[in-house]
C-alpha cells in the first residue's frame, strides 16, 4: 500500500499528536468551485456525475488542486441506499432531492431488508478505489453514508421537509416499524461503509443531518441507537491500519456526551457549540471536528481569519482538533476564502502542536 505523505487528520482523530491542526471541508467539492460546475455540467445531472466514477474521481480531487486540505472527501451523496432499495431518487429543479416512491405505510417499511452494496451501490465503491489510486498516498480518503434516522426521514416524506410531520408520526405511533426501519437502515449503511472501506476508504463518516430535529428520547431511540448499531458492526482495522469512526448530529449539542459514547473516534461539532467547552465536555473520550459558521465564509477574508483563530484559541493545546466547518460550504463562496482558511488553521496552529 502507498504510505501517506500528510496522515495528519488521521492522526488527530486518533488523539495521536501532529505537527498543526488538519482541516478538511464539507461539501469541499461543491458548486462554489468553478471547475465543479463544468464537469456538472458536463454530467448533465446530479445524479450522473456520482454514479460516474470518473467523474466523481474528479470533482473529489478537485479542492485537493486547489487548497492545502488534508483529506479527501468521496464525491457522493447520502441518498444513495435509499435510491439502490428502489425508491427512485431524483433532483427536482430548486426542490432538491425526491424520491418517485417514498415509503407511505408501514407495509411499504415491513418489506425493505438490508442492501447488499456489491450490486447497486457498486459505483460507489468503484470511485472509492479510483479515488484512493489517483490520490496516491496525498491525503487520507474519507467514506460517507447518512445517518438511518436522516435516510428514513427523507424515504418517508418524500424529500426536504421543514417539519418532519410524517416521519415523526411514525416514532409517536408505529414504534415498532420505525426501529424496523431504522435497523434495517442501521445494517445496510454498516455494510455499505464496510464495503468504502474494503475498497480504500481511510475514515469514515457518518451524517445525522436532521437528528437535531428529535426530541432528547427519540433521537437516543432511534437516530444515536441505530447509529451505534452501525459503529458496532464497521470494520476499524484494513491492512493494518486503524480506520477511524466520525459521527455527526446538526443540532445535537445537547448530547454531545451520548454521541462521545458511541464508540466513535470523534464526533462532529455544528457552529452553535464552543468547542472549548465540548472539549471541556467530551474531548478527552473523543476527538472533535469543527465547528466554524459555514456564513462566516461569506464574510471578509479578515473576518474568516479571525474567526477561524477564535475556534483553534477556545480549542486550545494539543491534538484531537480537526477543523471544519459546523455544516457545509454554501455554493456562494469565494474560493480564495477557503484558501485563505486553510492557510490561517494551518499557520495559527502550530503554536498549540509540539511534536
Amino acid at each position: 500500500m502507498t504510505t501517506l505523505k500528510n496522515d495528519r487528520f488521521l492522526r488527530a482523530l486518533l488523539k495521536q499528536p501532529v505537527d498543526r491542526t488538519p482541516i478538511w471541508i464539507m461539501r469541499q467539492a461543491g458548486r462554489y468551485l468553478p471547475e465543479y460546475r463544468e464537469v456538472r455540467e458536463q454530467a448533465g445531472d446530479f445524479m450522473t456525475l456520482c454514479s460516474t466514477p470518473e467523474l466523481a474521481c474528479e470533482v473529489t480531487l478537485q479542492p485537493l488542486r486547489r487548497f492545502d486540505l488534508d483529506a479527501a472527501i468521496l464525491f457522493s451523496d447520502i441518498l444513495t441506499i435509499p435510491d439502490a432499495m428502489g425508491l427512485g431518487l431524483y433532483f427536482a429543479e430548486g426542490e432538491g432531492p425526491r424520491f418517485e416512491s417514498p415509503l407511505q405505510s408501514v407495509a411499504d417499511i415491513n418489506k425493505l431488508g438490508a442492501l447488499d452494496p456489491s450490486d447497486k451501490l457498486k459505483y460507489v465503491t468503484d470511485a472509492v478505489a479510483l479515488i484512493r489510486r489517483e490520490l496516491d498516498g496525498k491525503v487520507p480518503l474519507i467514506g460517507f453514508s447518512g445517518s438511518p434516522w436522516t435516510l428514513a426521514t427523507y424515504m418517508i416524506e418524500g424529500g426536504g421537509s421543514k417539519t418532519f410531520a410524517r416521519a415523526k408520526a411514525l416514532l409517536f405511533e408505529q414504534a415498532e416499524a420505525a426501529h424496523h426501519l431504522m435497523n434495517v437502515l442501521a445494517d445496510s449503511v454498516a455494510a455499505y461503509l464496510n464495503a468504502q472501506i474494503a475498497a480504500g476508504a481511510q475514515a469514515v463518516m457518518i451524517f445525522d443531518s436532521w437528528g437535531g430535529a428529535l426530541s432528547q428520547a427519540h433521537y437516543h431511540a432511534f437516530s444515536l441507537a441505530s447509529m451505534q448499531r452501525i459503529v458496532d458492526q464497521l470494520k476499524r482495522k484494513q491492512d493494518g491500519e486503524t480506520i477511524p469512526v466520525i459521527i455527526f448530529t446538526k443540532g445535537g449539542g445537547n448530547w454531545l456526551e451520548s454521541m462521545a459514547d458511541a464508540g466513535v473516534d470523534a464526533v462532529g461539532l455544528d457552529w452553535t457549540v464552543d468547542i472549548g467547552a465540548a472539549r471541556q465536555r467530551i474531548g478527552d473520550k473523543v476527538a472533535l471536528q469543527g465547528n466554524l459558521d459555514p456564513a462566516v465564509m461569506a464574510a471578509s477574508t479578515e473576518t474568516v481569519e479571525r474567526e477561524a483563530r477564535s475556534i483553534l484559541d477556545s480549542y486550545g493545546a494539543g491534538s484531537g482538533h480537526v477543523f471544519n466547518l459546523g455544516h457545509g460550504i454554501t455554493p456562494n463562496i469565494k474560493p480564495e476564502n477557503v484558501e485563505a482558511l486553510v492557510n490561517v488553521v494551518h499557520s495559527h496552529s502550530e503554536q498549540y502542536h509540539q511534536v
